[in-house]
């Protein structure tokens, strides 16, 4: 085992056998004012109480309530160190207790990670092995103040934290994930920003627990753990955080129930050893702090002393506060015996209480005030904590294998990948976060099924395997099951795979069967905000960032940790990392909600990115007003005229980069067909923004009706030779029927060319001008060229034939023309006569996938790590064309901003901004100044698409101006 540590330290340690603390404890920043005031007025009695810390619940009953206020009342005990419970009913006996005082309750927890640590319905941050991995030592601090924030808030004084225990024995039963790791000045980096974060909320640290407990293969609640390392090993290691923690203001300390012949040689815990806490503790290192023993209920010291004499026996070596006393009563007395035996002086105990009542004085116990239960459970789950456990996962996630740049996956086209899971306790949230950028089908391993899974794997391209150990607590096994082991071995001679452990490191030392994975990826814990975090990295949509705190085998030394930069796909995580408020945002849910109720639409999908960034991403009601099917995120809708810019633009684009298209060309240029007929000359530039002259609309399909039904010389309801094209269920239109429309628009009449109509008929040609280019159907040329590469495969023509009906939200109840419920058939008549594929209609989508184009506009041309279109292709698009002097606000196929009154948009962002909606209710819109993408999905059309109720309700634009308002 190898570790890093200062050799100046070392020497001095050795050589000089004494440092001076170079700081006194946090609390001397009192001015000691009341604590002397108070001190004056103490009986020996109070006094004695004062050292006690009694353990109290607050999910115990009434009997356990008068317990502890008759210690608090008869005893006047100084403090009590709440366990299991939950915050109100704490806040609600903390006020009782305190109340009944006479002296201010000095008031502790285990919060090691946070309050969840000891409560339910509280706020649980990283354990401190996942902080071990992280580089950026500020974030832990930050951590730190949030934890004591909310620690003040319940009314708690003391956090028992930092644990600063150098974990090298992987063995460890109790410590292990509650270290920050096997590296010294690792850990002292961690704990001492821990540390300085918590008391600058005024909060109590406690480093624990000395003299070190990492190497350790016992746990001292149930025994007494020997530690033998000489003296040279224990101040290089052991001791060395405590030491440098005391030199930075330290204000308490925990004594640990240990065997330490190095430092006691005689057959006594440290935490009753005075060689331990006074000779070396405060003598040799110069601690002014507090010293807590740790809890005396502890087989560590219980096997040895009865109660009472424990914490007799713990107050003689020098600790200040007896915590978890099993019988104060009795402990009392044998303390005035002793003081009368004179084997203890008053002045020790005025010491120790003076150091009480001063960092009590310190913590603002001088001014009693309640604990507010208005809002409590909010100010305890804040959005500043919520970001700050979520960017703690995203510095830790650490790549400790990645052959031949297996990670990240790049190549997202035709290929198969699968996710197999497996552990305790799996959870949704990778396989959720993996399927963000590819299509994913998930194994769930078990006992029974591991040759099935394999067979059904031979097939896969990619292979990503999920291992979850508990999450409950640190201390759980971080071992692997043995036909988790076995299979992952025979996967590696089948499948190229990637390995993720949601668990501890060490877990890979006796897990020989993970060499075999191409990449392995160390998430430390089984959460969803870990889960989130992993999927990304392995999609390179973020970096991985952290460092090995522990060695997790030979081939995993500490400190390993690769790297690759983020390729620029979209990342999912929270408004407050874009500077945008969680909470305002969340009044998107009643703007949806009103309008399903109102009914406007049954259900929607809403998505809000900033900076390249998911933050807001919801589903809202059902397919239908029958309530049979939820919306699912992944649930696909009919993106109506949304098609224009995310099918034929995108194909123009193309086009113009390779030098074949000029907007300032005429129509004839390009389609030689229109030559001598009142197309041929129009400008493409103004098709684009609607200004040609083009009729708004034209009713084919009326064209192919007589006396209310069909003409069966156009449609036939089974697919033939001459009649393959689909246009609805047993519907299938004549072959040559596609050249009749582009025909009937042909010979349409212009309307006052020049000024501004909204017309479909330009992208019917747009659509044949693009396939003559590509020499491919458009939606081939699309799927391979854009969809496919940046992982939008939900982002389809005819989507029937990719996904299941219960994926595809349906549209109009047709009674003219289909006379069917439109169902995974694109909406649009015009469309649906060419078979589903079209430049102005045809696409469907969800909204994350049709986020991912909109993104690459957003991001000029590129997505990904790769480059679609020229930047000043997309930016002479997305431009104005015609604002002045024509005041024609839109770009070229992309709506712009209104120049006045209503129109597409809030009228609250900016004019570079630009998007598209649909007819059946759609929305896309990208605001380059803000860096923002907002996407709004529903089928509004359905049943009826005269339902015009999202229009007058002005759904979409509210919604958009409470996404402007939530910028800080």
């Amino acid at each position: 085992m190898k570790f890093r540590f200062p050799l100046s330290i070392l020497f001095v340690a050795i050589l000089s056998g004494h440092i001076c603390a170079q700081k006194p404890a946090v609390f001397y920043g009192a001015t000691g004012n009341w604590a002397d005031s108070v001190m004056s007025k103490l009986s020996l009695d109070e006094k004695i109480g004062q050292l006690f810390m009694v353990a109290a619940y607050s999910n115990k009953g009434p009997e356990h309530e008068r317990f502890i206020l008759n210690l608090v009342e008869k005893h006047r005990i100084g403090g009590l160190i709440f366990m299991q419970g939950g915050p109100y009913r704490q806040a609600r006996l903390t006020n009782l207790y305190q109340s009944k005082s006479r002296v201010p309750l000095m008031i502790s927890m285990d919060a090691e990670w946070g309050l969840s640590m000891r409560l339910d319905s509280t706020f649980g941050f990283p354990w401190n092995l996942t902080l071990g991995a992280i580089s950026d030592t500020q974030l832990i601090y930050e951590i730190g103040r949030e934890m004591g924030r909310q620690c003040k808030r319940l009314g708690v004084h003391i956090n028992f934290a930092p644990v600063v225990d150098i974990n090298t024995n992987p063995s460890n039963p109790i410590i292990n994930a509650r270290s920050f790791g096997e590296d010294p000045e690792n850990v002292l980096q961690k704990s001492r920003a821990l540390m300085r974060g918590l008391q600058d909320e005024r909060v109590l640290a406690c480093a624990k627990h000395f003299p070190g407990h990492g190497d350790t293969d016992q746990d001292s609640h149930l025994t007494l753990p020997r530690v033998n390392h000489s003296r040279a090993r224990l101040d290089s290691v052991e001791l060395y955080p405590f030491r440098e923690l005391i030199k930075n203001g330290l204000g308490s300390l925990m004594s640990a129930h240990l065997s330490v012949p190095a430092i006691e040689s005689q057959a006594l815990p440290t935490s009753v050893s005075s060689k331990a806490l006074k000779d070396l503790l405060r003598d040799e290192y110069g601690f002014t702090g507090l010293v807590f023993t740790d809890a005396l209920n502890m087989k560590g010291i219980t096997k040895l002393f009865p109660p009472g004499e424990a914490d007799l026996q713990a107050l003689l070596a020098g600790n200040d506060v007896l915590l978890f006393s099993e019988d104060v009563p009795r402990a009392i007395a044998m303390i005035k015996k002793a003081l009368q035996e004179g084997r203890i002086s008053e002045s020790e105990i005025n010491a120790a209480v003076r150091r009480i009542l001063l960092a009590k004085e310190w913590m603002g116990l001088a001014q009693r005030k309640a604990i507010d239960l208005k809002c409590l459970h909010e100010d305890l789950h804040s959005s500043r904590a919520i970001l700050l456990k979520r960017k703690a996962y995203e510095e830790a996630v650490t790549l400790v294998k990645n052959v031949n740049k297996t990670l990240p996956i790049q190549d997202l086209q035709d290929k198969k990948v699968a996710l197999v899971t497996a552990g305790v306790d799996v959870q949704p949230y990778f396989f959720r976060g993996l399927k963000n950028h590819q299509p994913v089908d998930h194994f769930s391993l078990t006992e029974t099924n591991a040759q099935e899974v394999l067979k059904q794997l031979a097939s896969y391209d990619k292979v990503i395997v999920g291992l979850f150990t508990s999450g409950a607590n640190p201390w759980k096994s971080y071992n692997y099951a043995a036909h988790i082991k076995k299979f992952v071995g025979t996967l590696g001679l089948q499948n190229n795979f990637v390995l993720t452990i949601f668990g501890n490191p060490y877990g890979l030392r006796t897990f020989p069967e993970a060499d075999r994975a191409s990449a392995i990826l160390v998430a430390y814990q089984n959460d969803v905000d870990a889960a989130e975090i992993a999927a990304q990295i392995i999609y390179g949509a973020k970096s991985p960032k952290g460092r090995l705190p522990v060695s997790a085998g030979k081939m995993y030394p500490v400190d390993m940790g690769f790297y690759f930069p983020s390729n620029g796909r979209l990342q999912y995580g929270l408004p407050e990392e874009v500077g945008m408020r969680s909470a305002q945002l969340q009044r998107i849910d009643k703007i949806v909600r009103e309008a399903i109720e109102i009914g406007a639409a049954p259900g929607a999908q809403v998505l809000v990115a900033r900076h390249g960034i998911v933050v807001y991403h919801k589903a809202f009601g059902h397919h239908t007003y029958e309530k049979k099917k939820p919306v699912d995120l992944y649930d696909i809708y009919d993106l109506a005229s949304i098609t224009k810019i995310a099918a034929s633009v995108p194909g123009l684009m193309y086009m113009a980069d390779r030098g074949a298209f000029d907007m300032n060309a005429s129509l004839g240029d390009y389609l030689p067909e229109l030559r001598g007929t009142n197309k041929a000359g129009l400008n493409i530039r103004d098709i684009l923004s609607h200004q040609a002259g083009l009729p708004a609309w034209l009713p084919f399909y009326l064209k192919t009706m007589e006396n209310g039904k069909l003409k069966t010389t156009v449609y036939q309801n089974e697919r033939s030779f001459n009649f393959n094209r689909e246009v609805a269920e047993n519907m299938y239109i004549h072959n040559a029927y596609r050249d009749t429309i582009i025909n009937v628009i042909t010979r349409s009449s212009l309307k006052s060319p020049g000024t501004y109509l909204y017309s479909d008929l330009g992208y019917y040609y747009f659509h044949r001008m693009i396939e003559q280019f590509t020499r491919e159907h458009l939606d081939d040329f699309l799927n391979n060229y854009f969809y496919e590469r940046i992982g939008a495969h939900r982002l389809r023509f005819r989507p029937r034939e990719y996904f299941s009906l219960d994926e595809i939200v349906p549209t109009e109840n047709d009674k003219t023309w289909r006379r069917q419920l439109v169902h995974g058939y694109v909406h649009d008549q015009g469309a649906a006569m060419l078979g589903g594929v079209a430049g102005h209609a045809g696409l469907f989508s969800n909204a994350n996938d049709l986020a991912k184009l909109m993104q690459m506009y957003l991001n000029n041309g590129s997505y990904g790590g790769e480059r679609f279109i020229d930047s000043l292709t997309v930016k002479e698009f997305t431009r104005c064309q015609f604002c002045e002097p024509l005041k024609n606000r839109r770009g070229a196929g992309f709506d712009k901003p209104q120049l006045s009154g209503s129109g597409p948009t809030c009228g609250c962002l900016s004019m570079d901004s630009y998007g598209h909606s649909g007819f059946t209710g759609t929305l896309a819109w990208v605001d380059p100044d803000e860096e923002i993408v907002y996407i709004f999905l529903s089928n509004r059309v359905y049943p009826d698409a005269e339902n015009k109720k999202l229009l007058s309700a002005s759904t979409r634009t509210r919604i958009q101006e409470v996404i402007y308002e939530s910028i800080r």
